[in-house]
């Protein structure tokens, strides 16, 4: 699907604004600081349901009393979003729904200057980047993960009370048992999928002739629903004293090496740049690949942090894709 057009009011830094898109290449031109990320960001609330960066009184522009956005696509549908400072609707073919239904969202690659330091960021910033990418390679596992963070909260909380005791947080451990399972089956095959194409992909970027290769470092791989129950158990005491839950996928991380070191520390800032390009051109051809749809690719002023090779290589690599760019001078 094509957005045709976007349509902002009392949105951040809008008051109004009107984008019409292209079938391929849109370009956002502006100085830093007039709301061009804000237009990447409304297009993303209305393909993928929320924001990338913020709540929606933080979006809400300062004075106002209502946000909308409005998105018409080629085939004639339009998608609106509307906050009245309160609550937030979803306007789908003159229906209204409090979260944009599923079969609504549309695949989205997001690329935001930060990526480029993601080999270089906290474990925890490397995790929410990765849900969000494989949480478009399939549904359940956003299910999972949703049910698993709803289940850890309740569980940390339990773990501040005095006087706990195993058999209050039993139930909240079998729910993380269940579904930390099936988020660590899911990441590691999913890691194994990018595995497959990643050093290929970054050689025909770095033209050379380096391995890399991502890995998920987990303390729950090969566990079973059991052994991880038993852990928990086996942790209640520790847990309680700290209160928050040491043990699960929630403490995974996603390291990436490069010839079988750890890229961190030993890849230069060009090799490290070019493992994510790589890792952005896998992440587009596997959603194509697992929802048979081509993914809008929005691009956040990264051109100025790369030199003309690598610009010359993200836009061959999208080609294909309805793709819109935020920049501060021409590309």
């Amino acid at each position: 699907m094509i957005i045709k057009s976007v349509k902002l009011v009392n949105f951040r830094n809008h008051s109004e604004y009107n984008l019409e898109c292209t079938d391929e290449t849109s370009l956002i031109l502006g100085e830093n600081g007039c709301g061009k990320t804000s237009v990447l960001e409304a297009i993303y609330i209305l393909t993928q349901g929320k924001s990338f960066r913020a709540v929606d009184a933080e979006i809400l522009k300062r004075g106002e009393d209502f946000y909308r956005v409005e998105i018409e696509f080629n085939n004639g549908e339009k998608n609106v979003v509307t906050y009245d400072g309160k609550e937030k609707n979803f306007v789908i073919i003159d229906k209204k729904f409090k979260r944009l239904p599923k079969k609504n969202r549309y695949p989205v690659v997001l690329f935001l200057p930060s990526d480029l330091n993601l080999i270089s960021s906290s474990p925890s910033r490397r995790r929410d980047y990765f849900d969000l990418v494989f949480g478009q390679f399939d549904g359940r596992y956003n299910d999972a993960l949703l049910k698993y963070n709803k289940a850890l909260k309740q569980r940390n909380e339990l773990l501040k009370s005095e006087n706990l005791r195993p058999g209050d947080v039993f139930s909240w451990n079998m729910l993380l048992a269940r579904y930390g399972c099936e988020i660590a089956k899911f990441r590691l095959e999913f890691v194994d999928e990018i595995n497959k194409k990643l050093t290929e992909v970054y050689r025909s970027i770095a033209e050379n002739d380096d391995k890399v290769e991502l890995l998920l470092e987990t303390q729950v791989e090969g566990v079973t629903e059991a052994q991880y129950l038993k852990q928990l158990e086996a942790e209640f005491t520790r847990d309680s004293y700290l209160g928050h839950t040491g043990f699960g996928v929630h403490r995974d991380d996603f390291v990436f090496y490069l010839n079988d070191k750890v890229a961190e520390g030993s890849a230069s800032r060009g090799e490290m740049r070019s493992i994510i390009l790589a890792l952005k051109f896998i992440e587009a051809d596997l959603v194509y690949q697992k929802t048979g749809l081509k993914p809008v690719v929005l691009l956040d002023d990264v051109f100025s942090e790369l030199d003309a090779s690598r610009r010359k290589c993200l836009v061959q690599n999208f080609k294909g894709n309805q793709v819109i760019i935020t920049s501060v001078e021409k590309v």
